[in-house]
């Protein structure tokens, strides 16, 4: 089995809530079987923190490229980048996850 790249967006009050949402959506628009390719993969995430001079989806494509140590395991908990206040609801904050995950 082999690997891909993700990246997705995700609101909740918290990480670890938002990390819960994004998995949840994934699962259902790609099913409970493994192998999916998404985010529906992981079971954790790490906090990366974002560079004041990089845009984020930028920077998380150059450390998906870079095969950076802390996301390049498709076994293996996906980046979080903290986007800051949502739009909507604006009582939580948004995240962006990306990494590998197994296909």
């Amino acid at each position: 089995m082999g690997a891909t790249d993700f990246m997705v967006t995700s609101t909740g009050k918290n990480a670890k809530e938002a990390f819960r949402n994004a998995v949840h959506r994934a699962e259902y628009d790609y099913g409970h079987r493994g192998y999916t390719g998404t985010i529906a993969e992981k079971d954790s995430y790490t906090m990366i923190p974002l560079p004041k001079d990089k845009d984020a989806e930028e920077y998380a494509e150059e450390l998906i490229d870079e095969c950076d140590s802390r996301i390049n395991d498709k076994w293996g908990p996906a980046g979080c980048i903290d986007l800051g206040q949502a739009k909507f609801p604006k009582e939580h904050n948004e995240y962006l996850f990306f990494g590998i995950a197994s296909c």
